[in-house]
């Protein structure tokens, strides 16, 4: 029987670490690997550095590990005394790339050097956190550029993967995901507007998500998901 393993990215952060502690508690995976910055990381893995993403995928081969699930956890929305745009003047070159390493261009790396691990016969997931607000068609408050734009690259990003990867595996579910606002260090700063109920606490956006992914079908693969369900257009 093929051991199933489920790899994690962002694994410290509040989804992250919420989704690998879940599957660990479930009986769907023979094992969790965990990646990260941090030193308990089999191999840090750094979203801003190629070579340690791809140093991540080698330390995988080496184990003989063929993931049936990546789980992208990652994503900047604000960093110290830096948030995201409300007007045009506000727009700073710097950030906007920060915004587009992080939130688009990691998780594509990573898809680079992860998913030709993947198996090619099986369902396999490859799932990345986005947001509504990546959403072109439902943009009606404007602002917040650099993330705007950046998950909207993830989304196309997501899109593209899953054009090419059905042709190596049909049964392949690339997906982008909007977890709602969870109560973590992203969102910190934004939940004062958030309506009652509608604050998800890590444990529960991770048990939404999963039980998301648990339901889509290879069909389903390059389109964007809410936590409950909802198709975003793009």
């Amino acid at each position: 029987m093929t051991k199933k393993t489920a790899v994690i990215i962002g694994a410290t952060g509040g989804i992250g670490s919420a989704m690998a502690d879940l599957l660990e508690e479930e009986t769907e995976y023979d094992q969790i690997i965990r990646f990260s910055r941090n030193a308990d990381s089999p191999v840090a893995l750094d979203l801003t550095s190629e070579d340690s993403i791809a140093s991540a995928a080698i330390w995988l081969q080496e184990q003989a590990i063929k993931p049936h699930m990546v789980f992208v956890a990652t994503g900047l929305l604000h960093r110290d005394q830096q948030g995201p745009e409300k007007s045009l003047q506000e727009l700073d070159a710097e950030w906007m790339l920060e915004n587009y390493q992080i939130n688009a261009i990691g998780p594509a790396l990573v898809a680079k050097h992860f998913l030709p691990l993947m198996h090619k016969t099986e369902i396999i997931t490859f799932a990345a956190i986005s947001a509504r607000v990546g959403s072109i068609s439902d943009n009606r408050l404007g602002g917040w550029y650099g993330y705007r734009a950046a998950k909207a690259a993830l989304n196309m990003t997501i899109r593209n993967l899953s054009i090419e990867w059905a042709r190596k595996n049909k049964r392949s579910i690339i997906v982008a995901l909007h977890p709602g606002t969870v109560d973590t260090g992203l969102s910190k700063p934004f939940q004062s507007n958030v309506p009652p109920g509608k604050l998800f606490d890590p444990e529960r956006a991770a048990m939404q998500l999963l039980d998301l992914l648990d339901a889509l079908k290879p069909v389903d693969s390059g389109k964007i998901f809410a936590w409950d369900g909802d198709e975003i257009s793009p």
